[in-house]
């Protein structure tokens, strides 16, 4: 029963930060925390100059990972400089996601 309660709160999140992310460390920062929340994913650069974000697991861990993503000032040594981080987009996990890599 356990499992199936946990299986409900998981979820996959895809969020868009943005400001000065980009050349500055910002995925790979994004990449220990998320890993360090016990998150799966991914932190991709965009051409438009932002970051994705997708991350699944738990629905809490999720939501730490954006409060981190925006937190000011940076208590967890953020790098770059973060304006704004888009309302995250909640949808049901993937099989087959292992690690949090950086593209």
């Amino acid at each position: 029963m356990g499992d199936a309660a946990g299986e409900a709160d998981r979820v996959r999140m895809t969020v868009f930060v943005r400001g000065r992310v980009q050349g500055v460390g910002f995925r790979w920062w994004t990449r220990a925390r998320a890993l360090e929340l016990g998150l799966v994913g991914h932190a991709r650069n965009t051409d438009d100059g932002r970051v994705e974000v997708v991350a699944q697991g738990a629905r809490s861990a999720c939501a730490e990972l954006i409060r981190l993503l925006q937190e000011e000032p940076s208590t967890a040594y953020r790098p770059g400089r973060v304006t704004g981080v888009s309302t995250p987009l909640f949808a049901k996990p993937r099989d087959g996601v292992v690690g949090f890599v950086e593209r």
